[in-house]
């Protein structure tokens, strides 16, 4: 698997737990190998400007995603993943910590990171939370990956609660 994190945002933030979790998505949902994935950091201004070209909506928000090659897990356990470009996730920090902050279940800017990473490769595989049934399966995914991941790196505490909307 490939994949680039590049910060551009000022703010130090882990940026190997971002690899690590996002490989794990990948993997969990038997993407190919050999499939490539950007995932970029960015300032609150810079993540304004995306949320207004892209979705014509004001202030910076947590994550968005670009997908490229609309890659989409394989629909049976024996089938050949395709392989190819993800796309790119665009993380703001600035927003993951108020986000962090607001939880219900308080935690740290790369914690929500973490979690964004996630919800930022299930919309890059065609997942979404538009409806009610659609929200519970991602998040419901989200939960099972973030879960899955933090106990193969034997992180203790309770998990991220879901801020993203």
């Amino acid at each position: 698997m490939s994949i680039d994190v590049n910060n551009e945002s000022g703010t130090e933030v882990d940026e190997q737990a971002i690899l690590d979790i996002a490989r794990y998505a990948l993997a969990r949902m038997r993407i190919h190998p050999l499939s490539e994935l950007s995932v970029i950091v960015v300032d609150a201004e810079a993540m304004e400007q995306l949320h207004i070209q892209w979705m014509d909506l004001p202030g910076p928000t947590d994550v968005m995603s670009f997908p490229m090659d609309e890659l989409r897990p394989p629909s049976k356990d024996d089938e050949e993943p395709p392989q190819g470009l993800l796309g790119d996730i665009v993380l703001c920090p600035e927003v993951a910590t108020q986000q962090g902050k607001d939880a219900p279940t308080q935690h740290s800017m790369d914690e929500e990171l973490q979690l964004l990473t996630v919800h930022g490769v299930l919309h890059l595989l065609g997942y979404d939370h538009e409806e009610p049934d659609e929200k519970a399966e991602m998040f419901g995914l989200q939960a099972a990956i973030v879960d899955g991941w933090r106990e193969e790196k034997g992180l203790t505490g309770p998990s991220p609660a879901p801020t993203v909307s």
